[in-house]
């Protein structure tokens, strides 16, 4: 009896300690840049969280890469006129591929699962796409691109969402992608970018992920 006491306790602590791991693995900030716009405002973009998941591709074909993406965007505006802030938020790739066979590599991208942080839910100040809430409040974003006849490298933003206010962010919770058409291997650089409604643009970029 004390034998199995002591292999219980054991197994408990066990799956304590992997529990405590897997929560705490891949948290944390990714990369940031800031910029001064031509208000004087600091704006600040920000990744977080970037996990790019390779898995083989249901269509077993050679040429095709497969993933699932998670991960999050925040900003933040700091200085005059902060609170009156207005524009874009953005998140994508950069694709990198050495070679495609026929006409080019096909892009795609598909998440049911984009988030909002930080909202406002009173009924005078709500404004959803100002910050993130939680899945399927929206319809799954879906982008389709021809990246062309390869060597090359193509930017394809994967999604944009309207936001005001001097913070907010968005994120997406295992988004998949596939690339088709693709000889030899595919790199992913992963990126954010805020963009006011003047025209002033700042963009932070994660470290590529291979997909092979």
């Amino acid at each position: 009896m004390k034998y199995m006491g002591r292999v219980l306790v054991a197994l408990i602590a066990a799956m304590a300690a992997l529990f405590v791991g897997n929560g705490t693995s891949n948290a944390g900030l990714d990369n940031q840049l800031s910029l001064v716009d031509g208000g004087g405002r600091t704006l600040t973009v920000q990744q977080w969280d970037t996990f790019l998941d390779g898995v083989f591709p249901l269509d077993r074909n050679r040429l095709t890469r497969e993933w699932f993406h998670s991960g999050k965007a925040v900003y933040s505006v700091v200085g005059p006129g902060a609170d009156e802030f207005a524009g874009t938020l953005e998140l994508g790739y950069q694709v990198g591929f050495p070679w495609s066979l026929g006409v080019g590599i096909n892009f795609s991208y598909t998440t049911p699962n984009i988030l909002l942080d930080d909202a406002n839910i009173s009924p005078t100040g709500f404004n959803p796409l100002g910050s993130i809430i939680t899945p399927n409040l929206f319809p799954g974003v879906s982008i389709s691109a021809d990246l062309g006849n390869g060597p090359g490298i193509q930017e394809v933003a994967t999604f944009s969402v309207d936001v005001s206010g001097p913070n907010g962010s968005v994120a997406v919770a295992n988004a998949h992608g596939t690339v088709t058409g693709a000889a030899g291997g595919v790199l992913l650089r992963p990126f954010a970018r805020l963009i006011s409604k003047a025209g002033d643009s700042v963009t932070t970029y994660g470290e590529p992920w291979n997909m092979n």
